[in-house]
């Protein structure tokens, strides 16, 4: 299926209706919201050929409200890999939690036991039995003039979200993990709360 790109600054139109369920990824200047910034968000409905990307031209101040009244709709799902970063950095950006989320990163971990691989790359390759290149992964999404393979790379990185989150979902209820993972998500508020106040590298729960 062709892909078409569609490339927003700032905002998502206000009259976009991205449905029900939306895949969600971010790409960042770097890992640490004190001096890293968001750059895009990336959103795809399944079985749609558009994905759409929100560039954050001003990241001084971020002033998004269409794509906020999204990330922040109870009635809406949105399915991340690796949500804990992303929320992340979206609340230090936007001031703002994401409500209704799902990880396929903690689907994996808790799903695929027979696996220590839990990238989005190898859930790609083997539940949609493609191989996606990462070559972009370390480029300046910064950068105001995006070059075509990072917009390649961004939209890949939605594009099998829905399917990936489909198929751990039977793998979970198959070996009756749901409710572990239910229970993790529920963490994943505070576990960013943690991250942000200094705590993304300290075990509060040790014993030591």
């Amino acid at each position: 299926m062709s892909t078409n790109i569609k490339l927003h600054k700032d905002d998502l139109p206000a009259n976009l209706k991205l449905g029900s369920v939306v895949a969600c990824d971010c790409e960042f200047t770097g890992l640490n919201p004190p001096k890293d910034k968001l750059c895009l968000i990336q959103l795809h409905s399944e079985g749609s050929k558009d994905v759409h990307i929100v560039q954050f031209i001003n990241r001084e101040i971020y002033k998004s409200p269409n794509l906020v009244k999204l990330l922040t709709d109870q009635g809406v799902k949105k399915i991340f890999h690796y949500a804990r970063k992303d929320l992340q950095m979206i609340k230090w950006a936007l001031k703002i939690d994401v409500e209704n989320v799902e990880c396929t990163k903690l689907q994996s971990k808790l799903a695929r036991g027979y696996s220590s691989q839990h990238s989005y790359k190898a859930l790609v390759q083997e539940f949609c039995g493609i191989s996606i290149s990462k070559a972009k992964q370390s480029s300046d999404f910064g950068k105001k003039n995006l070059d075509p393979e990072q917009l390649k790379y961004s939209s890949n990185d939605v594009l099998y979200i829905s399917k990936i989150y489909k198929e751990l979902n039977k793998i979970l209820i198959r070996e009756k993990r749901m409710e572990l993972y239910k229970n993790a998500l529920k963490y994943l508020k505070v576990r960013v709360n943690l991250d942000l106040a200094g705590y993304e590298n300290i075990d509060i729960w040790s014993h030591e």
